[in-house]
């Protein structure tokens, strides 16, 4: 499998791009970047150390790049300016974005080709992705809540101090503020959260506040997410390189599950070769629902206003 990662040169697409490598299950890694000595100097870090690691080919370059690769990852955008306000940054996105799109179409990509967007507002672009290429709605898929789950996980096993990979827990819904984790399946070791030692409500409460801001304090603090939404790109495309049909928190169009229609939300989403299988219904506490719900019409609002003017 070909990925070429859009936005390559940045944090985010270099170190899905290192992720990537350190996985091996991928034949080709392609950084495309607006800068391209930046890209060109990314993979060629990245190819200095491939022969301690996998047998891959690693290549910059244009989006032409793109034109026979099997998966395109977009991760490039933009960060908030100083005073500006969130519609803001997401009007500037979106036409970045769109740019991107155009320059998709004109080089031509594969029928059979994956669009994952990783961008923000990663939803609101998933949906203009699918409306823009014409694709079916199973090849255009966004990261979504992978990278907030993966942040509940671990941070609900440091608190409880047991093995993350040992805790289940997802958050579904918008990749934004409207989040929701869905505490009535959490569990660890396959056994309920709620009966676990230490576990209360005020913890609960403690490690679901600090997920939600855990985007806000990297930034604060490093400057902007890279290792583990890294990580979490890699998850998501060796599940699509190996057909694996795990189930992942992706975004993805809607057309009924859990009521909701006509917007890019997380939902439970079977991973293969082929993108979004399929959509899982589980059950939920009936304001978990509720929230899934409120997110969805919170993201219809603003596919409103900022794609539909």
């Amino acid at each position: 499998m070909k990925v070429s990662i859009i936005g390559g040169g940045g944090l985010v697409g270099s170190s899905a791009g290192f992720a990537l490598q350190a996985g091996g299950i991928v034949r080709e890694i392609s950084l495309v970047d607006v800068n391209p000595e930046l890209a060109e100097g990314q993979a060629l870090d990245l190819l200095h150390g491939t022969a301690l690691l996998h047998d891959q080919k690693v290549t910059s370059g244009g989006t032409e790049q793109c034109s026979n690769a099997d998966l395109i990852c977009i991760t490039a955008g933009l960060r908030r300016k100083p005073d500006e306000s969130r519609l803001d940054l997401i009007n500037r996105n979106v036409a970045l974005f769109r740019s991107i799109l155009t320059d998709l179409k004109k080089v031509g990509i594969r029928k059979d080709a994956l669009i994952f967007v990783v961008s923000n507002p990663v939803d609101v672009l998933t949906y203009l992705a699918g409306q823009e290429l014409g694709l079916p709605a199973n090849q255009v898929i966004g990261l979504g809540t992978v990278l907030d789950t993966t942040r509940l996980r671990s941070l609900l096993a440091q608190k409880l101090d047991v093995p993350p990979t040992q805790v289940s827990a997802n958050i579904l819904g918008e990749h934004g503020d409207s989040m929701v984790p869905i505490w009535s399946a959490a569990q660890i070791a396959g056994l309920p959260l709620e009966n676990w030692p230490g576990v209360t409500q005020a913890l609960i409460g403690e490690v679901e506040k600090r997920t939600r801001g855990s985007g806000a304090e990297v930034i604060k603090k490093k400057g902007g997410a890279g290792f583990a939404v890294g990580v979490s790109i890699a998850d998501v495309i060796h599940d699509i390189a190996l057909d694996r049909h795990r189930i992942q928190p992706i975004s993805t169009l809607q057309n009924g599950a859990y009521g909701l229609h006509d917007v890019a939300i997380s939902v439970p989403t079977v991973v293969g070769r082929q993108g979004a299988l399929r959509h899982i219904e589980i059950e939920m506490w009936p304001k978990e629902k509720s929230a899934l719900q409120k997110s969805a019409a919170v993201l219809r609002e603003t596919i409103d206003k900022v794609l539909n003017k």
